[in-house]
């Protein structure tokens, strides 16, 4: 038997939560706007406390497009594309007690969470609300299309994910 190979992704859709929701106090809202204000347009994609999605920001390239997804919000959809502008290092906020991401078991001997640099590249032309992604994603498991496995749907909480050759 041949050994298995772990696919190699070079497209992801990354969630983020658009509006204000107060997490100890503290408003963890950060949309696509709020990139595209911060300086050169680029930030960390701090916070991710998952070890699947930090395995999944881990393999990200430089270069490499993402999907910026509206999460937990009124209208849940892909607002636009990002790019990665640097690979995995480590999440600084996991060692800071104030911050909401705060992860007491985590040292800078031994820490535990990465994150990545993200920049904007553009709106999408047209706003793709969640509706209309499950749409094609049933008629894609019907039909076999590129969208037939999107994690979007077969691991719907999870706020990093690879997106299938072909999307």
């Amino acid at each position: 038997p041949e050994p298995s190979v772990s696919p190699v992704f070079t497209r992801w859709l990354m969630k983020s939560e658009p509006e204000s929701r107060f997490e100890n106090g503290v408003d963890v809202k950060f949309g696509i706007e709020d990139l595209k204000a911060l300086p050169h347009k680029t930030g960390c994609w701090d916070g991710v406390r998952n070890y699947q999605a930090r395995n999944f920001m881990r393999q990200m390239k430089v270069g490499q497009q993402a999907f910026f997804y509206h999460s937990n919000c009124k209208d849940p959809g892909i607002a636009g594309i990002m790019i990665i502008v640097k690979e995995a290092y480590v999440d600084h906020t996991q060692f800071d007690e104030k911050d909401v991401h705060y992860d007491a078991s985590s040292t800078p001997d031994n820490p535990k969470w990465s994150m990545v640099d993200v920049q904007f590249q553009r709106m999408m032309k047209r706003f793709v609300p969640l509706r209309e992604l499950k749409e094609l994603h049933l008629q894609h498991r019907a039909n076999g299309g590129p969208l037939r496995d999107v994690a979007l749907f077969t691991r719907a909480r999870l706020s990093v994910q690879p997106l299938t050759p072909g999307v």
